[in-house]
């Protein structure tokens, strides 16, 4: 299996484990979400939705949000989340809008999937003059003991993709990075680890005993053995970009 092939099995994986991706994954920090709006937003594509994490966030602020999830089973989820908001079928590379229809672009937890040189003019066609792309992801923050634990456990990656250079017809990025804990229970946080894409694309044996070594690592480290509420702290790394034309970008947040 080339490197390409393995990156579209781990993308289409997520459909299979939808449930343990709606139990487990964390949902985002309001000031991540308001810092990736544009001023006067009414109008947001979210792609690469999944379960709607970030949909019911949007919804939540009154906004007009058309959520895009290429994977049925996550729009099954979303549709029971969030019923009020249109879940289509798409992709970053094929987004399902008209030219010029919405203020902003966002993918949480999503642009490592998409190819930008495909991607980039797609969020661009979509968007008004001076709309935003917005990206967002949560990372485990590992200068916590126990979660450098639980990274080794589960054999994770790096965050080399979580600021991406983007590029034309964009003006340049802006990053943000927002500190916060998710409170998780033992059987929220075995989720969490079920659902990602790395996990559940192994053999059900190597998955298994992955899946055990989590639960030893819950039922043994001295900050986990016992515990019901798990406060689990995270990183949300953003990035914004503008379209040319429309008013200018402000500055709220800080960048880093």
């Amino acid at each position: 299996m080339t490197a390409g092939e393995r990156d579209q099995q781990q993308a289409l994986s997520f459909g299979g484990f939808a449930a343990e991706y709606e139990r487990g994954r964390p949902s985002y920090p309001a000031a991540a979400v308001d810092w990736v709006l544009p001023p006067g937003c009414r109008r947001v594509a979210d792609v690469g939705a999944g379960t709607g994490k970030l949909t019911r966030l949007l919804r939540a602020r009154g906004l007009e949000v058309t959520a895009v999830e290429p994977t049925g089973g996550m729009r099954e989820q979303l549709a029971r989340q969030v019923p009020d908001v249109p879940a289509l079928p798409g992709t970053a590379e094929q987004i399902p809008l008209p030219d010029g229809s919405v203020d902003a672009v966002l993918l949480a937890q999503a642009w490592h999937w998409a190819d930008p040189a495909l991607a980039l003019p797609e969020a661009a066609r979509v968007l008004v003059p001076g709309g935003w792309l917005g990206l967002l992801w949560n990372v485990r923050d590992e200068q916590v003991p126990w979660v450098a634990e639980l990274g080794r456990v589960m054999h994770g990656h790096g965050e080399d993709h979580y600021s991406p250079p983007l590029g034309p017809p964009f003006g340049p990025p802006e990053r943000l990075t927002v500190r916060w804990v998710s409170h998780q229970t033992p059987d929220t946080l075995l989720d969490m680890v079920a659902s990602r894409s790395h996990v559940n694309i192994r053999p059900p044996q190597a998955r298994a005993v992955l899946l055990g070594d989590v639960r030893r690592l819950l039922a043994t480290h001295p900050d986990l053995a016992g515990a019901t509420d798990i406060p689990l702290p995270y990183l949300t790394r953003c990035t914004r970009a503008r379209l040319p034309g429309g008013p200018a970008m402000g500055n709220g947040g800080r960048s880093g």
